[in-house]
């Protein structure tokens, strides 16, 4: 009777599941393998409406790789993501462990700082871009008050200061985030652990360096992942403030992938280069998941 009820039961649970995997099957599977079909073929304006379209293979990963801004695509895109993920994670993790204490507005505090990871990417690339406009921008305002700067600094115009701008940005948006995995992290901490080290003599940066930080681990890991996930993948923001100019100097894979597919309608290229982006990115989660998501909690 107990197995009857067990099988039974294991066939319920599976028809709950159809719903997900329909779901998975025709907004990701489908998607993704379609992508992978149209980077094979020469797909562009002149041709869309022939069927079916030429079949060429690797050569458009090919001629990709061989384009003279590769190179500064891929350079922009891991200085993006390098430079982002550690300032959104180091200032992320410090308030996080400053607003893990209880005092008077840390509520409040939370909260406002919570409410930026709402706020749209274009939103937020549309406040960005005015902040560091030339003329009336407020950084530069600030700056001057501050008798830091005797002239406005072109930030978005110019090619050596335009990656910085966005990069600003994409901190500023990317920081609740981190904050709000590494709260619950630490929130789940025990406190007999700490108040040992306590009594036996460890001070604020030994219990944070020898008993925190080990026992977030898992969350540590799980917050670089996503971090890494999401910034790979940008392409709004620094659509609305730069257009991935000046030049390249701001074209990550995202930007440069829209820009061969809706820019010059070259299909089969902007899917090839959408591709790589999928390689970049499925790489770190497989290392997730082999390295932390099997130990045991």
């Amino acid at each position: 009777m107990m197995g009857r009820k067990s099988g039974n039961r294991a066939r319920t649970y599976r028809w709950f599941l159809l719903p997900a995997l329909g779901y998975l099957a025709v907004f990701v599977l489908y998607p993704v393998l379609h992508n992978v079909s149209l980077s094979l073929r020469d797909v562009t304006a002149a041709n869309i409406r022939l069927e079916p379209h030429p079949l060429v293979g690797a050569a458009n990963y090919l001629e990709l790789l061989q384009d003279r801004a590769f190179g500064a695509v891929l350079g922009n895109t891991a200085l993006f993501t390098v430079l982002s993920i550690a300032f959104q994670f180091t200032i992320g993790f410090a308030l996080a462990v400053y607003l893990n204490h209880r005092f008077f507005g840390r509520d409040l505090i939370r909260s406002a700082i919570i409410l930026g990871w709402v706020l749209s990417p274009i939103v937020v690339g549309t406040i960005w871009r005015w902040i560091l406009n030339t003329d009336f921008g407020l950084l530069n305002f600030i700056l001057h008050g501050l008798k830091l700067i005797d002239h406005n600094i072109s930030w978005l115009p110019r090619p050596t200061s335009a990656m910085v701008g966005v990069i600003m940005a994409n901190v500023w948006l990317g920081i609740p985030f981190n904050m709000m995995l590494l709260t619950g992290g630490l929130a789940n901490l025990p406190e007999s652990v700490f108040e040992s080290a306590m009594i036996d003599g460890a001070n604020r940066v030994q219990r944070f360096l020898r008993i925190t930080v080990p026992l977030l681990k898992q969350t540590i890991a799980a917050t670089l992942m996503l971090g890494l996930i999401y910034t790979l993948k940008v392409f709004d923001l620094i659509w609305v403030m730069t257009n991935g100019g000046p030049v390249h100097a701001t074209t990550t894979l995202p930007v440069w992938s829209y820009r061969l597919s809706f820019v010059l309608f070259d299909f089969g290229k902007g899917a090839a280069a959408a591709n790589m982006l999928f390689v970049l990115t499925i790489v770190p989660v497989v290392f997730y998941i082999y390295r932390f998501a099997r130990e045991e909690p």
